[in-house]
């Protein structure tokens, strides 16, 4: 599939939004900390009051991503899927901001993608996730009894 690039970028925005294929696209830094995660809040809050129920934040130049940064997609996922939408991210897998978001679980909770042209692509009715969920896991970060390490049985549960 080819991806058909509009060209439309909105001005006055510190990244650039492009439309391609009818889905707007936000390029994010190559760096999200609290320096400029306002910026990018405040992209994202455009892209979404402006009607379109699916986005992406392609993340193929992003090399660090700082806790301010995941709070920002974190919210910006969690009011696309309020207002009946989805936000989607593109992360190549040899990234260490993938590797800080499986570790958080957040790649667990945000649909993340390999290539823009995936990320485009209409969602499956049952499921928007491509990542496989984690062995082990039953929910993202959360650990299931055989995951934990067995109990000490000479430790006392009572205050000495």
């Amino acid at each position: 599939m080819r991806t058909r690039r509009e060209g439309a970028q909105v001005p006055d925005s510190s990244y650039p939004i492009e439309m391609v294929n009818g889905v707007p696209v936000v390029a994010a830094p190559a760096e999200i900390d609290i320096s400029n995660a306002d910026w990018l809040r405040a992209v994202l809050l455009q892209v979404a009051d402006s009607g379109h129920a699916r986005f992406v934040v392609d993340m193929t130049r992003t090399h660090f991503c700082a806790s301010s940064g995941i709070g920002v997609l974190v919210r910006a996922h969690k009011q696309a899927l309020a207002d009946g939408g989805e936000l989607r991210l593109v992360m190549p897998t040899d990234y260490s901001v993938l590797r800080v978001f499986a570790i958080t679980g957040i790649d667990q909770v945000i649909p993340n993608f390999t290539g823009l042209e995936e990320a485009l692509e209409p969602a499956p009715a049952a499921a928007t996730r491509r990542r496989p969920p984690k062995p082990g896991r039953s929910k993202a970060g959360m650990r299931t009894p055989a995951d934990r390490p067995p109990a000490d049985p000479d430790a006392s549960t009572s205050p000495p």
